[in-house]
């Protein structure tokens, strides 16, 4: 799980070889980079492993590149970088760390002095874009849990300034860079990281819009499509995101996971009566009336839905025809093989 390597010539003579091939067996891959303790190895930790965010207090400082690889509805690698490693230098080969990138997510920690990593982030941009120009560049600007409303945004607004000034003076013009303040404490680094996978995903739109559908035909005040293990949500409809709503969702998720755990051994002598329906599906009324539904769409995802309506019990009928019968399994069934051709012809051009 671990790699620190030294290879290849300079990465200045190679940039024709740069930038045609790339591994046959490529997965999108996040790389996670900024200085020492900025949060990086936190931030994997909560979001892909569940570690409690109080227990990232006694994690080790990174000392080599963290590789995991992340099974889900859509297989990528996370690589953890540790804030020392000079991968610049020309002893390292760019082709093999930015080979096969989906996002280079940089971490500031906010509550720190962030010009050296400013400038380290700039100088990373520079190198990285002459031979990868299209690469998504994603800042957390991290730790801001810590901060008040009024400091965090002038701190927000400064960090934007600065990246935006320095790539500008050193010629490259609207570089495509994406700003979130993130925390661990609570759900922003997990709507940051639905944000940067979502970029990744083949005809995101196409979901979008079945899903709009989808709450437009219900009622729903807010739908997400979750990956059940990270919590990530890889669609929702296009109404503007509610943390509240989302954090219910979420919740509700472990609620279902940790209930799953505990019912759903098989047991040897028991046979099934009838057709079983294998996906989950369940619904909970909370005391203001709002329901959250809940309805499996494979064995990596769940449709999550928020309804703050009195009558939202009588509607369970119409929210089940309508989820069953939406084309919604058979599109993500399409996206998710969509996303394994378009691997596959990426590694048929490395051949050649």
């Amino acid at each position: 799980m671990d790699i620190h390597q030294q290879l290849g010539p300079p990465a200045q003579a190679k940039s024709d070889h740069l930038a045609t091939t790339k591994p046959q067996d490529a997965k999108p891959r996040l790389l996670l980079m900024g200085l020492r303790r900025s949060g990086k190895s936190s931030i994997a930790s909560v979001v892909f492993h569940k570690m409690p965010p109080n227990e990232t207090l006694f994690l080790e400082s990174t000392t080599r590149i963290q590789k995991d690889s992340i099974h889900s509805f859509m297989d990528f690698q996370v690589w953890d970088f540790p804030g020392q490693l000079e991968y610049l230098e020309p002893s390292f080969d760019l082709e093999d760390i930015f080979g096969s990138l989906g996002a280079l997510v940089w971490v500031i920690d906010a509550q720190d002095d962030y010009l050296d990593s400013v400038a380290r982030l700039n100088r990373t941009i520079l190198t990285v874009q002459q031979y990868y120009p299209n690469i998504n560049i994603e800042v957390f600007i991290h730790k801001v849990d810590g901060l008040s409303d009024e400091y965090r945004t002038d701190t927000f607004q400064d960090i934007v300034q600065r990246i935006s000034d320095e790539l500008s003076d050193a010629g490259y013009e609207n570089a495509p860079v994406h700003y979130y303040l993130t925390s661990i404490y609570d759900y922003s680094v997990f709507e940051a990281f639905s944000k940067v996978i979502q970029k990744l995903i083949p005809n995101l739109s196409t979901l979008e819009n079945l899903i709009n559908t989808l709450a437009n035909n219900c009622g729903f005040e807010k739908t997400y499509l979750f990956d059940v293990l990270s919590k990530i949500y890889i669609a929702s409809d296009t109404r503007p995101v509610d943390m509240s709503c989302y954090e219910m969702c979420s919740d509700y998720i472990d609620v279902i996971v940790d209930v799953s755990e505990l019912y759903s051994w098989d047991h040897p002598d028991r046979k099934p009566k009838g057709d079983q329906i294998q996906e989950a599906e369940s619904h909970v009324v909370l005391h203001d009336e709002t329901m959250i539904h809940l309805m499996e769409m494979n064995k990596y995802l769940c449709l999550v839905s928020v309804i703050r309506n009195p009558e939202a019990k009588e509607k369970k009928g119409l929210i089940d025809m309508n989820c069953l019968g939406s084309n919604m399994r058979t599109q993500i069934k399409q996206t998710n093989h969509r996303h394994n051709l378009s691997l596959s012809s990426q590694g048929r051009e490395a051949e050649h």
